[in-house]
Parts: structure tokens; sequence; C-alpha cells
């Protein structure tokens, strides 16, 4: 005897919202991160403000690719 489920609707957006994950997870390591290098050495915060906001906007346009993705390729 088989049991098979059936998923429908827009599986596009299960996967976005797992991919969502990392960029997350990759915004809050670089501004953990980006205050404790500021506490440590407050002389360089214009450097490191500099890398830390690079740093998210690269992690959140990889966000915003995965986001946009599912309705390119479908």
């Amino acid at each position: 005897m088989s049991v098979l489920a059936e998923v429908s609707g827009n599986i596009g957006a299960i996967g976005y919202g797992l991919a969502a994950i990392g960029p997350g997870i990759g915004v809050g390591i670089i501004f953990g991160q980006g205050v404790q290098a500021i506490a440590r050495q407050p002389e360089a915060y214009n450097l490191i403000r500099q890398n830390m906001l690079l740093g998210f906007v690269l992690t959140e346009a990889l966000a915003l690719i995965g986001l946009v993705a599912p309705f390119i390729y479908r």
C-alpha cells in the first residue's frame, strides 16, 4: 500500500524561506563582529564601519537574488 502526499501551491516560497536563513545568519555575524571590533579598536571606527556595511550590502544582494530567482526560473 502506497501513500502519496500532494503538495499544492508555490514551492518557491518555501525554498526562499529556507534560503533566507543563510543571509539572516550572515547579517547577524557581520554586525556582531563589527561591533566587537569597534569596541576593541575605536580608532578604526570608519574603516570597520565601511567594511561592515559593504559586507551587509553583499549579503542582502544574495538574499534579493534568492527572492527574485523563483519568479524568473519557473
